[in-house]
């Protein structure tokens, strides 16, 4: 089995925790709109890291990153909404927040070094 890559693991766990946060935010909260919303856009963060490392060209991998990446901050607006409405308590939403700031600063880091040694490497043409 392939070892699994530090934003690989990074997006499922935080996936997980905002699995927990929605039965949170449903059960408890009784909040079912907003909550779907940063359920889809934090979940989906680590669908299309999964896709990109599976990606069959640079560009393709640079593209899922950066759907990834896109996701991430979707997902920083939904909790600082759910905060700034008072669904979701502050030591919470800083630690969820934070560790979603985190995988924004990682995968924006991936895409600039991709980008770099992809214009570096120029494409290879057999004629």
């Amino acid at each position: 089995m392939m070892k699994e890559s530090i934003i690989q693991r990074k997006s499922y766990d935080f996936a997980s925790r905002i699995v927990k946060m929605y039965k949170y935010l449903t059960s408890e909260q009784r909040e079912f709109i907003l909550s779907k919303q940063v359920l889809r856009s934090g979940t989906s963060i680590g669908a299309n890291v999964e896709e990109a490392l599976a990606a069959s060209s640079t560009a393709d991998f640079i593209h899922k990153l950066t759907i990834a990446a896109k996701e991430a901050r979707e997902t920083s607006y939904w909790l600082r909404l759910l905060h700034d409405n008072e669904f979701l308590p502050g030591p919470l939403f800083n630690s969820i927040h934070q560790e979603n700031g985190e995988i924004i600063k990682v995968l924006s880091s991936i895409l600039l070094t991709t980008k770099a040694n992809a214009k570096a490497t120029p494409p290879t043409h057999n004629s």
